[in-house]
Parts: C-alpha cells; structure tokens; sequence
C-alpha cells in the first residue's frame, strides 16, 4: 500500500511493472466476439500471412484492455482505498501489433496525483505496454484513475 503523503515523492517514477501476460490466438478469437470485430487480421490466421505483418495481430482495444490485470500487478492501491475508478485517458496511441501467441507486460510511471478532496485521489499514470522481445511498445497511453480512501 502507498500513503497517500507520499505520492508527490513518487511523482516521475516507475512505481511497477506487471507480469507477462500472452495474448494467444484464443483470446484474441474471443475478445473479437465478444466486440463484434472480426476483421480478417485478428481472427484468419491463412488469410493474415499475406499481410505485412505475416499472421494475425491482437486488437488495438485488447492490448489496452490488459491494462485493468497489469495495473493490479503492478500499482500498490493507496492505504485505506475503499475504492479505484477508472477516469479514462488523456492520451493513447498504438505504436506497434501485438502479433499473436506474444507476452506483453505494463510498465507504470506516476506522472501526477492530485488530491480532489473527500478522500479522492486522481492519479495520472504513464502506462507502456511492452512487447516481448519487440524493439517498440505495442502502446502507450497517459491513464487516469480515482482512488478514494476511507
């Protein structure tokens, strides 16, 4: 657990790191189901060879939506939080495909935290979702989230 009186000291820092997590061709077959997205490239692995990525890839929203597992791995919750929200994003970009059958991982860094008053804290989190192995990010994103404290 972190105290809240010391979250402008971890300000700037990498504060964790999740586990790898595989994206296999299982999941990415389910999650374009479960969203109604089966275009070709995440879900036909014959029809994907013939792309420039030469198999399918994950989804872009897949990939982010391993965020919510990563953080848990990763960002100790405040002392005393009762409860955390998710408050969106300020800024996120797809910077490489997360070809199938890949581990990916989370790196966090606490950019700010602000405190909102009641016991709410809105902290700001640089999140980077490494590819093993991959020379760039498959995204990184500038995270919001609401932690309130009893």
């Amino acid at each position: 657990m972190t105290k809240p009186s010391d979250l402008q000291s971890l300000i700037g820092t990498e504060v964790g790191v999740s586990r790898w997590i595989e994206v296999d061709q299982a999941r990415i077959d389910a999650f374009a189901s479960i969203t109604e997205d089966e275009q070709f490239i995440h879900v036909d692995p014959e029809a994907a060879k013939a792309t420039p990525f030469g198999g399918t890839i994950a989804h872009g929203f897949l990939t982010l939506s391993l965020a919510s597992a990563m953080s848990y791995d990763a960002v100790k919750p405040l002392e005393g939080v009762v409860m955390g929200v998710n408050y969106g994003f300020d800024k996120l970009r797809f910077l490489a495909p997360v070809p199938a059958g890949s581990k990916v991982r989370g790196r966090f860094k606490l950019l700010s935290a602000e405190d909102k008053g009641g016991g709410r804290w809105l902290l700001k989190h640089e999140l980077t979702v490494e590819i093993e192995g991959g020379d760039k990010p498959a995204l990184i994103a500038e995270w919001l989230g609401m932690q309130v404290v009893a």
